[in-house]
């Protein structure tokens, strides 16, 4: 038995559906033997069969699509907000700002509090 390859990039495996399928692998051949390369969690079946049928309609590019994910509520105005409300107070609390801004998460909060703005809790 041949060594797997441990957390392979996603582009990697795409590469290896592309060829066996170029090779004419059938579908259903293709997944056993990614997972005999690549391990259990490589790839699922219904991934598999996505790739195929895109390899088949002229996919030649490997890797993801750019997605444009979930929009951020956090901009650069309210951050100034935030900024504001932190000079009315210096004794602020991480969960007196989440009071102000309900629509910003506790740990977004926090992050651009701490790293956006520069402030650190002492």
């Amino acid at each position: 038995m041949f060594k797997t390859i441990a957390d392979p990039a996603d582009c990697e495996v795409g590469s290896a559906i592309r060829f066996l399928n170029s090779n004419n692998v059938k579908q259903a051949e293709i997944n056993p033997q990614l997972v005999e390369s690549y391990g259990e969690n490589a790839m699922t079946d219904g991934m598999v069969r996505k790739w195929v049928r895109q390899c088949n309609d002229g996919r030649t590019n490997v890797h993801d699509e750019a997605r444009s994910g979930r929009p951020s509520v956090v901009n650069d105005g309210l951050v100034g907000k935030v900024n504001e409300k932190i000079r009315e107070n210096r004794r602020f609390a991480i969960r007196m700002l989440c009071d102000e801004f309900p629509q910003i998460s506790k740990t977004i909060l926090h992050e651009n509090v701490t790293n956006r703005l520069n402030y650190c809790k002492r």
